[in-house]
């Protein structure tokens, strides 16, 4: 039997989750959901300045929302001890040495850097570069190749209780058993540092697997200052999280086949990393909103009624529910709906307007009166158990062709609603019932004489 897969998510709560941030960890979930593995949520708050308590509740609740369920939770700074044990460690065996030194003369990287003021000032841990050449083969991009002798002897902690960025996650990932390092094409560049740093710990070296760059419609890559909305954002506008998972699942990976439309059981079944594209993904709001439809419309009309419900509070006829499922792009859409009135008149009787019946008919009142009265005679001899939408359509349709779709389509959509938009009149008759439509047509016949 092969090694057990573990994968990791590890966003830092500096900032709400986005929609690009969290494509990484659905990644890192679907692979091990598919390879039978675990997956680990590893909350990195070593940065004490920025981080904070409600950034990682956000964090939290987004993966929740997503259904990402993780079979381990830590977060970095319960690992302090642990990382002071392999900074001395690393020292003693003379892999990394104290370096006195300016703090203005320390590179400036920001994972990288000294802090001014903090804890060992002009004191840093740097590790002692072999200076030789690291390959590594990434499952996406192949075989990489570094020269290490241009990262000189890089910092690896500010002093022995504050590790810098790559250190620390090569030793959490040892010691969570970390198999497989699931994340951004941007992390690259980091990669031969921490294979060091886990050759000089003995720590076994995972495989790693670089996801392609995500970039807007300009082409400018997506980030949480450009173009990557918060989750909460989404949610709040009413979109599924089914659409989110499977929106994002694609951007930068495709099964076999042409089927978009997947559920979080279809995307775990056929998800490999083997087929996670190089090129960069480019994020199409309009196509997520697209996705977002079709996750709608595959809904039950017992779940979209819950679903509207727990989003808006907002309780809904179940004979509308299949009219919404069709019409709106969000649960906002459907909220805004029902609260708008644009469908009262499937509870209260259609206000006519002389004018407005004829206007869409292009025709004067006794062709409309008339066509309209043939439409009542054909309703009429269908049985009352099946007047629905397809059975209106099979019997009205083929009149409306011949003497003139508007003629008649038009003049008997607003005899039924009332008003200048509204679903087609086949729908509308459908909702109405039998009783209702005849009704209604009648009003508008004696309207017109």
């Amino acid at each position: 039997m092969g090694e057990k897969i573990i994968t990791r998510f590890a966003p830092s709560p500096t900032g709400n989750l986005n929609i690009g941030g969290v494509r990484a960890g659905i990644f890192a979930y679907l692979f091990a959901r598919h390879s039978k593995g675990e997956f680990i949520v590893r909350i990195e708050d070593t940065d004490r300045l920025r981080s904070t308590k409600e950034y990682e509740e956000n964090i939290l609740e987004a993966l929740a929302w997503l259904g990402l369920e993780y079979d381990r939770l830590f977060r970095q700074s319960e690992h302090a001890a642990r990382h002071e044990e392999l900074l001395r460690k690393l020292v003693a065996e003379g892999k990394a040495y104290v370096s006195q030194e300016n703090t203005e003369a320390t590179p400036s990287k920001a994972k990288e850097s000294p802090q001014k003021g903090g804890k060992g000032r002009g004191e840093v841990i740097r590790f002692k570069n072999p200076n030789k050449t690291i390959s590594f083969d990434d499952v996406v991009h192949g075989s990489i190749s570094f020269e290490t002798a241009e990262l000189k002897d890089f910092v690896i902690a500010k002093s022995f209780t504050e590790p810098v960025f790559h250190f620390a996650v090569v030793a959490d990932d040892w010691d969570e058993g970390v198999t497989h390092v699931v994340r951004g094409e941007d992390h690259i560049s980091n990669t031969p540092r921490q294979i060091l740093i886990g050759e000089a710990l003995g720590a076994p070296r995972p495989v790693y697997a670089h996801l392609p760059l995500i970039l807007g419609p300009d082409r400018a890559k997506l980030s949480k200052r450009k173009g990557a909305r918060a989750l909460t954002e989404y949610r709040e506008a009413g979109y599924l999280p089914e659409a989110i998972l499977n929106f994002d699942a694609l951007l930068g990976w495709h099964p076999r086949g042409e089927e978009e439309i997947l559920t979080k059981e279809q995307l775990i079944e056929l998800f490999t990393l083997e087929r996670v594209q190089k090129s960069p993904a480019i994020f199409d709001e309009g196509k997520l909103l697209w996705f977002n439809r079709e996750h709608i419309k595959r809904l039950s009309d017992e779940e979209f009624a819950r679903r509207l419900e727990q989003f808006s509070s907002t309780s809904v006829n179940p004979a509308l529910v299949p009219l919404l499922k069709e019409r709106v792009q969000t649960l906002r859409d459907a909220s805004e709906t029902l609260q708008s009135g644009e469908l009262s008149f499937l509870k209260e009787a259609a206000v006519y307007d002389k004018e407005l019946l004829l206007k869409g008919a292009k025709a004067e009142g006794p062709d409309v009166q008339k066509n309209l009265s043939r439409v009542a005679e054909m309703l009429g001899e269908i049985g009352v158990g099946d007047f629905t939408a397809e059975k209106v359509t099979e019997v009205v349709f083929p009149y409306a062709t011949k003497v003139g779709r508007a003629r008649v389509l038009w003049p008997m959509r607003v005899a039924l609603c009332g008003t200048e938009r509204s679903p087609d009149p086949f729908t509308l008759a459908g909702l109405l019932g039998k009783e209702k439509t005849l009704e209604r047509l009648g009003k508008a016949i004696n309207m017109l004489q």
